[in-house]
């Protein structure tokens, strides 16, 4: 497909012009500040999809933010691809620690991508992922090479848990028909080591909140008197995880299944350095629950973080007060079997079980998410297998991921379709964190990648 790697050439500095402007929209879905650019954002996927050759593009009203949609049928009794993405974007903070403005675009040449890589939120998650597929799109639609159906259904509230979308699905099932859905919401081993997701972590996720006496007192006045809700908060998080890194909640292992010696064995032959790891975090040495790998712990094992907490004076210099509220936002991975309600009210249970009577709890249960799990049999996979293979020269290794797209395991259930979870970034690439950046290598294998995977697709469907 000697066409492919021309048009990419021909038109390579116009594809990066075009995701730098898009990435200049600060469309931060969690922050209603950014209400107006996340509008915007959406505007300029829908020109994008149109100038591309998508046909009945709308925007599509949620309760929240829209939803961009487009799609071009070539002939009904070919195969149909459905392209989901997002086009919201984490919050940038903390903004002190960017390099280069979050919003204002850079390229710059890292160890890793010596032939540049754009710094940007958004930049891998999702937008430049995203874009990809409107960009190889575009490529099969000017080189009449278009070999399925594809739709595109672009949200703008992935970052904040997909509220609106399930509604959207649920109502469009006939408009969303499809053989197969194609998502680039994660990453590859390296740049010289392709991979395939083929399974996601649930996701629980909860904001505590803990009340101790009715105002900020005094430390000196009340200090060891009066319970410090901040204090308390630690020990109750803390008790939440044995030596062993064990959590310890009730029940809340009690559907995870433990994979075999041969599958754990399967799993370390995918390439992976610990000193490299360590390396580029800048740690002396890793963490987690006793007994399984590093790899292992990301990818099928359950987990328990904390996202963020505060309490009590944060500002300039030094206030004394006992706080009287201290607060947590927790997040729990889970595995297959796992369900994010059901785990949701263990937290709830056991949280309010430990704490003691000096404080008050509450506990605020936000967006969450089943596991998924998908075939390496299908025909969706076999194609972007051999697609991958096709243009990295070696084929792709299947892996677990750590990371949580909740909406995967929907499609699943109402549109009884399975996803291909094909994505190009690399764990340094530093998404929901100061720096994201996005190699411009992976950016147009990407684009170069995704025609032979619809290539591909059509052929074992025929």
């Amino acid at each position: 497909m000697e066409h492919i790697k021309k048009y990419i050439q021909e038109h390579k500095d116009r594809f990066v012009e075009e995701l730098i402007d898009l990435l200049k929209i600060p469309s931060i879905s969690a922050d209603p500040t950014y209400k107006h650019d996340v509008y915007a954002c959406a505007e300029s996927v829908k020109e994008h999809l149109i100038k591309a050759g998508a046909n009945k593009v709308e925007i599509c009203s949620t309760k929240g933010y829209p939803i961009v949609y487009g799609e071009k049928i070539i002939d009904p009794q070919l195969p149909t691809v459905l392209v989901y993405g997002h086009y919201d974007v984490q919050p940038a903070d903390p903004l002190e620690l960017w390099e280069s403005g979050p919003f204002d675009p850079v390229i710059k040449t890292t160890d890793i991508h010596p032939n540049g890589a754009i710094f940007a939120r958004g930049a891998c998650d999702d937008k430049g992922q995203m874009f990809m597929h409107v960009k190889a799109f575009e490529l099969m639609m000017r080189t009449n090479s278009l070999s399925c159906n594809i739709k595109f259904m672009i949200e703008g509230e992935e970052e904040v848990g997909s509220d609106n979308l399930g509604d959207f699905v649920k109502s469009n099932k006939s408009r969303l028909e499809c053989d197969a859905i194609l998502i680039s919401d994660t990453g590859i081993i390296a740049n010289d080591t392709p991979s395939i997701t083929t399974g996601l972590k649930g996701l629980s996720y909860v904001e505590v909140e803990l009340t101790g006496p009715n105002r900020d007192l005094h430390s000196g006045l009340y200090g060891g008197a009066v319970a410090n809700p901040i204090n308390i908060l630690c020990e109750m998080i803390a008790s939440m995880k044995d030596e062993n890194n064990h959590i310890t909640i009730p029940g809340f292992y009690d559907k995870v299944v433990e994979l075999s010696s041969q599958e754990r064995a399967d799993m370390a032959r995918a390439p992976f350095s610990l000193e490299q790891y360590k390396m580029a975090l800048d740690i002396n040495d890793v963490h987690g629950e006793e007994g399984y790998t590093t790899m292992e712990r990301t990818g099928i094992r359950p987990t328990l973080d904390v996202n963020g907490i505060w309490g009590g004076y944060t500002g300039e210099g030094a206030k004394t007060v006992i706080a009287s509220k201290a607060f947590a936002k927790i997040s729990m991975r889970l595995v297959p079997n796992q369900t994010d309600e059901e785990i949701t009210k263990l937290f709830e249970d056991h949280f309010k079980a430990i704490a003691p009577k000096s404080v008050k709890v509450e506990v605020h249960p936000h967006h969450g998410g089943k596991p998924y799990v998908a075939p390496t049999d299908s025909p969706a996979y076999l194609s972007a297998s051999a697609a991958m293979e096709s243009t990295f020269g070696k084929k792709p290794v299947p892996i677990k991921s750590g990371g949580s797209i909740p909406i995967v395991a929907l499609f699943e259930k109402e549109l009884g379709v399975k996803s291909i979870l094909m994505g190009f970034g690399l764990d340094s690439d530093a998404i929901h964190s100061p720096n994201e950046h996005f190699g411009l290598f992976n950016y147009f294998k990407g684009i170069e990648t995704i025609p032979h995977f619809f290539s591909k697709f059509r052929e074992l469907n025929q």
